[in-house]
């Protein structure tokens, strides 16, 4: 593979526009607790401002991934960050638990952008073994956000009270809004010919028949199905179990950070040697691996073996996910807006059943987080073994 570099963003912006999302998912997470006291719901109730994330966030890669390709790529992307701010000045305003959630709804459906049109972008502008590369910075930024995204809410938590964490998510969106729109450039290739739509629509079919993209997208969103099953159970396992504070809980993210950090940084080595598919099957082993001690750990209610053992599982996680979206779409450039869009709405809906179905198996004890994630892991691991053959023998 060649390296290539077109015309595009810096890796700063990128990385800003690939995190937002995951930092406006998981700043909610400290506050669960007191979420769930202030409004009067129960804890499998305040859940559903996880899982009702993702399915506005699925339907929102759908509609931006159309509009990157229609309108272009910078406006689309502004359009969803106005929409993102408009939706946390909703969320700041919000009286009761109903109204919380519907425009919960409307910021995920205006982050979305930041998810399909980025990577829209990036696979424009980055190929070859630098896009490799790009992609496992930018997965590390996607995992290392969701895990400062709780460090940010816990602090302010504890110094101003769970109700300016919105106004927090007010200010992040309108910095995001004004340094985009000074440095933005449209990444749309001007010399593309734009498919008719029998193409398009044969190009689609294509897309729903493709078994490859079928696996990627399920370890994708099983990958951050996992991610954000543990962001939902979490609090309630160490601030609820084992008795830490808000703002001790926040910096458990840190362990998640280094996981992803970790995780790049052996991808970026590891490419020189070892083949893409090679990397998603062994991150994934290791996963399971660790999964297996981190239930041992809650069995043994021990949370510093716990620690351990989450921090490995999302090791391993985060060597097998950007390979998985590197991979994932590759042949399929003339539709790329549309193809990234339905990509990613199969697999954030994936994304939302697995943090829903989280939301399910709480029962108040410390060992269902682990073994759902021992679960996930090992059903991700066994399913990719046939795409691996094939990926050596190409």
């Amino acid at each position: 593979m060649k390296n290539v570099r077109k015309k595009g963003p810096s890796l700063g912006l990128i990385i800003i526009l690939v995190g937002f999302p995951q930092i406006s998912e998981s700043i909610f997470t400290p506050v669960l607790p007191a979420l769930s006291r202030a409004m009067q719901v129960s804890a499998s109730q305040v859940q559903l401002t996880m899982s009702s994330y993702f399915i506005a966030f699925a339907i929102g890669v759908l509609v931006w991934g159309q509009l990157a390709d229609q309108l272009g790529r910078r406006p689309a992307m502004l359009a969803g960050i106005v929409v993102y701010l408009f939706g946390n000045v909703g969320l700041f305003a919000s009286t009761n638990f109903t109204w919380l959630l519907a425009w919960r709804c409307i910021q995920a459906f205006g982050a979305s952008a930041g998810s399909v049109v980025t990577q829209t972008i990036m696979r424009e502008s980055f190929t070859g073994v630098t896009g490799a590369r790009i992609f496992a910075q930018t997965s590390a930024a996607m995992a290392l956000a969701p895990a400062l995204g709780p460090l940010i809410g816990g602090l302010v938590q504890t110094w101003f009270g769970y109700r300016q964490v919105f106004s927090t998510l007010i200010m992040m969106a309108s910095s995001i809004l004004l340094y985009s729109g000074w440095r933005l450039p449209e990444t749309r290739p001007m010399t593309l010919i734009r498919p008719t739509r029998q193409v398009t629509r044969a190009e689609l079919k294509r897309l729903a028949r493709d078994p490859v993209v079928w696996e990627y997208g399920w370890l994708i969103g099983g990958i951050n199905g996992c991610l954000f099953s543990y962001y939902a159970e979490a609090p309630f396992v160490f601030e609820g179990h084992f008795g830490f504070s808000s703002l001790q809980y926040g910096w458990l993210g840190l362990i998640l950070a280094a996981a992803s950090l970790s995780g790049a940084l052996l991808v970026t080595r590891l490419l020189t040697r070892y083949l893409p598919e090679q990397l998603v099957f062994a991150g994934l082993g290791l996963s399971v691996l660790a999964g297996g001690g981190l239930l041992l750990a809650a069995h043994l209610d021990d949370a510093g073996l716990m620690l351990v053992g989450i921090f490995f599982t999302f090791l391993g996680l985060n060597i097998a996910l950007p390979n998985c979206l590197n991979r994932a779409l590759i042949g399929y450039e003339a539709i790329m807006g549309r193809a990234s869009g339905w990509f990613s709405l199969g697999y954030y809906l994936v994304v939302s059943l697995l943090t829903y179905l989280m939301s399910v198996c709480h029962n108040g004890t410390i060992l269902s987080l682990p073994s759902y994630l021992l679960g996930l892991s090992g059903l991700m691991f066994i399913s990719y073994y046939p795409t691996l053959k094939k990926g050596l023998l190409r």
